[in-house]
């Protein structure tokens, strides 16, 4: 039988779009971590939830088409751990280039640049690495902004076509466009240069 602070939690849940990924802190105005925890287990004993690694929850999502759950997105689950865990992140590696559609090879680890410690993260099949870095590569740029600078080092100068700065151009919004050329100023030199071809050749006022 669900207490009051537990129905408010089912409730709030199943509210929600089938494969959102939830924290504890996600009820925070609802009741104090402790109950919050107790709730989130009941909750997950009762299907209702899936636990994906400690502290981070899924509501399922089932497809008629397959006839059985879909896995969880693994960058849900990364940024619900940065959330959890105050981290700053940023994908890199192949896993910035599948995000933005530049490689359609299936990436073994979701590699991500963290100003927190190295961590990994393992469920099913799915493995998330989490490396440090100085704050430098990741603070004060937007999550956009970040995975754009990651996928171009991870393609390297040499590698950066026309084709890849159109279609990076076409993916991005002019609000996205606009936010690279304020916050990556810092970035390497052949690194801003691309960004600015990918918003336009504009410069920021």
């Amino acid at each position: 039988m669900d207490n009051g602070y537990t129905r408010q939690i089912r409730e709030r849940i199943a509210g929600a779009e089938d494969g959102t990924v939830f924290i504890a802190s996600d009820f925070a105005d609802i009741a104090d971590t402790a109950t919050i925890r107790q709730s989130l287990k009941r909750l997950t004993e009762a299907g209702l939830l899936r636990r994906i690694v400690n502290g981070i929850y899924e509501k399922p999502r089932y497809s008629e088409l397959l006839k059985e759950y879909v896995a969880v997105d693994p960058e849900a689950v990364a940024k619900a751990l940065a959330q959890n865990y105050h981290w700053s992140i940023a994908p890199c590696g192949n896993t910035a280039l599948n995000l933005l559609g530049l490689s359609s090879q299936v990436t073994a680890v979701w590699s991500y640049i963290s100003d927190g410690p190295y961590k990994t993260y393992e469920w099913n099949s799915t493995k998330l690495e989490f490396k440090h870095r100085t704050n430098k590569e990741i603070t004060g740029l937007s999550y956009t902004t970040s995975l754009v600078v990651q996928a171009l080092k991870t393609l390297g100068r040499a590698n950066v076509t026309s084709e890849i700065i159109q279609s990076l151009s076409d993916k991005l919004t002019e609000a996205d466009k606009q936010a690279m050329l304020k916050e990556a100023t810092e970035a390497t030199d052949w690194v801003y240069d691309t960004i600015r071809k990918i918003a336009g050749g504009k410069v920021v006022q």
